[in-house]
């Protein structure tokens, strides 16, 4: 088994956001195109989003630091570190009100082969 830090990594990637022009840095811990199930850590630094876009299956979000705006549709939900959400199947978009660091997890559906 591999086990991983997510404070560790969270903090890597905050460094790499503030290095970055986008404002944004992420790592998939587990999964990828090929798999099913994704695991991402996304840092968003204070003012930055993932602008509006759809899921490509079955998605939570758990705020692992700072404090996020999740809006899908009409409704919104505001996440601080340990708060996690069943993101809902529409459009969506995430805004870091101050610097942040996520975990994103997506079960996707494979094509059939």
């Amino acid at each position: 088994m591999e086990s991983v830090s997510l404070t560790s990594l969270a903090e890597e990637q905050l460094k790499a956001a503030r290095a970055a022009h986008s404002g944004r840095a992420s790592h998939t811990l587990h999964g990828g195109h090929t798999h099913e199930l994704r695991q991402t850590v996304v840092a968003l630094l204070a003012g930055h989003e993932l602008s509006e876009h759809d899921s490509p299956g079955q998605a939570s979000l758990q705020v692992l630091q700072g404090h996020v705006h999740l809006t899908a549709g009409d409704a919104g939900w505001d996440g601080k570190t340990g708060d996690y959400v069943v993101i809902p199947p529409q459009r969506h978009s995430l805004q870091a009100v101050d610097d942040s660091v996520v975990l994103l997890t997506v079960f996707k559906s494979l094509p059939s082969v």
